[in-house]
């Protein structure tokens, strides 16, 4: 007899954040829980993700296009071996490859879905109607889009088989309508991030930071995450001490260059730092925001971010866009989306006011204990789980 369930989380893409990020949270709050966990996924790029620690426990499979694409299946399956399979995303490498271990060893299978992986596609409105010679071309030519194991019509297969799952798992209000679940919020470990641990003064000298007030925005530049209604409420306030903070960069094209090139001397690019250092960086930071704007996109997403600077004690600037107010409570800052006029209002005021808003950022910090902590996760997957 083994001495304690085993559970296998499989993420489409080790080679990008796109999952891997919600599997390791998940994998530290089953821990607590004692479950063995381990993380397998296929390579969609040359390498692993770069928050990935070498001496992680992943097991990744080369990740290529159909049909070799079976091949690369057929050695994953052979590996997984938990007594549960946790799928990440309702994707075909993930969801799809559990299914097809579930059914010939009936384990149990639970998918948690954190995006609306069809938001990026048009959402309901996409649709694939192609004649019969496109279809031709797509399936059959070297580089025919339908040999891509993400195309959105797999998607769309795979949201149609949602109820397949054992349980369904989700973080936000909008994932939670469209379909069902328990929530499952993104936890963090307050223990690492623990604003007592760290010195602000000294981390902004560390990084080079010391001569100014800094906005921190500690992710990945997309349109759609609202850092250009940042920099324009910078241009409209217009003092020379104030900086926005980006750590990262972009992994995914060169916006966060063409937003250099419009508003450079605003901008501070720090690089991309292991996962364990990202609490150092935040302590820098005076304010931290998380600007999204209302898209499709966005309304199904819970930011990282948020607990990020909730975590670390920080006055949170943030807009009303999907659950976001309902996850800081009244312990932020909250404007309008691309409204940079409001965004610029709320800097002067929190600057004019920051012990108070210390204060808030303090209550912040007891908020995302309570309930969006790894200790949180770990109920609440404690629940789901003894229901399978």
């Amino acid at each position: 007899m083994k001495d304690r369930l085993k559970v296998s989380l499989l993420v489409w893409n080790l080679s990008t954040n796109d999952g891997f990020i919600r599997a390791s949270l998940l994998k530290a709050a089953l821990i607590r829980l004692g479950y063995e966990v381990e993380i397998l996924g296929f390579l969609f790029g040359n390498e692993l993700y770069g928050a990935i620690r070498l001496e992680s426990e992943v097991y990744a499979v080369e990740g290529i296009n159909y049909p070799s694409f079976f091949k690369s299946v057929g050695k994953i399956l052979k590996h997984i071996d938990g007594d549960i399979i946790y799928a990440i995303k309702p994707q075909p490498a993930s969801f799809g490859v559990a299914l097809l271990k579930k059914l010939y060893t009936r384990r149990a299978v639970i998918l948690d879905i954190d995006d609306w992986e069809l938001s990026w596609h048009g959402g309901d409105e996409w649709q694939y109607r192609p004649t019969l010679k496109q279809l031709a071309k797509d399936l059959f030519k070297k580089d025919g889009v339908l040999r891509l194991p993400n195309h959105p019509l797999y998607l769309k297969w795979m949201e149609a088989l949602v109820n397949q799952a054992n349980a369904v798992t989700v973080h936000t209000e909008f994932l939670h309508q469209r379909f069902g679940g328990t929530f499952v919020p993104n936890g963090k470990d307050t223990s690492l991030f623990d604003p007592a641990q760290y010195d602000a003064e000294s981390s902004r000298s560390r990084y080079g930071l010391s001569q100014y007030r800094i906005l921190m925005f500690p992710g990945a530049p997309r349109p759609y995450k609202g850092l250009e209604d940042v920099l324009i409420a910078l241009d409209k306030i217009n003092q020379p001490d104030l900086r926005l903070v980006i750590v990262g960069g972009s992994p995914y094209d060169d916006y966060d260059q063409q937003l250099q090139q419009k508003w450079g001397r605003w901008i501070i690019k720090l690089p991309k730092y292991p996962a364990d250092v990202m609490p150092d960086l935040v302590a820098a930071a005076h304010i931290v925001v998380v600007p999204q704007r209302d898209t499709p996109e966005t309304r199904a997403q819970f930011p990282l971010k948020l607990t990020d600077g909730m975590a670390m004690a920080k006055p949170i600037l943030s807009t009303r866009v999907g659950d976001i107010p309902k996850i800081l409570g009244d312990t932020g800052y909250l404007v309008e989306p691309a409204c940079p006029e409001q965004i610029a209002e709320q800097i002067q005021l929190i600057f004019q006011n920051l012990e108070s808003a210390n204060q808030r950022g303090i209550k912040a910090r007891e908020r995302c204990v309570e309930h969006y902590s790894i200790e949180a996760m770990a109920s609440v997957l404690k629940s789901v789980i003894a229901r399978l």
